[in-house]
């Protein structure tokens, strides 16, 4: 079975920050843009791939047309949706409500919004859908860390040990099948 290299890049730094980002549609700035080129710009890609949201689209067009790549974009790498809390900071939620959140997603996800399984799911979906080329994905932080738990296996609470800045670069090797698998290749913050 050929493994195949998966790149996914969080989007640069938004225009609204300090807030719950899922579903909101929001640029980012020139200067997260510029940085998210710079990060892939020693990578070998055939596949550009992105969020349907404007703080990645607008990495991923910027990188395709730097590698002369088309950008297919996929509303599945979304963010997860953070239903009435999207748009809040931290300290505009009940702090009960988001520290049961942040322990169990999947239990208390947020009113109105996804829960950690359905981000899991639709991520899987996308990956199994994958030419088994050498891809990047311009993506969010909780769809890079729902990739990790599909494809290695790691647990909810186990992800937040990765730090995903924005422009963080992590680096796969994939084995596709059923179940894919994979081997963490880099992070770069």
């Amino acid at each position: 079975m050929t493994s195949f290299a998966l790149h996914l890049l969080r989007h640069g730094e938004p225009e609204i920050t300090g807030r719950m980002l899922g579903r909101t549609d929001c640029a980012a700035t020139a200067t997260g843009i510029a940085a998210c080129v710079e990060q892939v710009s020693d990578l070998d890609v055939e596949v550009v791939i992105s969020s349907d949201l404007a703080r990645a689209r607008s990495a991923a067009e910027a990188i395709g047309q730097t590698l002369g790549l088309t950008v297919a974009i996929d509303r599945r790498w979304r963010e997860l949706d953070f239903g009435s809390w999207d748009g809040l900071s931290s300290a505009e939620i009940d702090g009960d409500a988001l520290g049961r959140f942040w322990n169990d997603p999947d239990a208390h996800a947020p009113p109105g919004g996804e829960q950690w399984s359905t981000l899991v799911a639709r991520v899987a979906e996308a990956i199994g859908e994958l030419p088994p080329r050498p891809t990047l994905i311009v993506t969010h932080g909780g769809a890079m860390r729902a990739a990790l738990a599909h494809l290695c296996g790691f647990e909810q609470r186990q992800l937040w040990a990765f730090e995903l800045s924005y422009a963080a670069l992590l680096s796969l090797r994939v084995w596709p099948g059923e179940p894919p698998s994979a081997q963490i290749a880099g992070l770069w913050p």
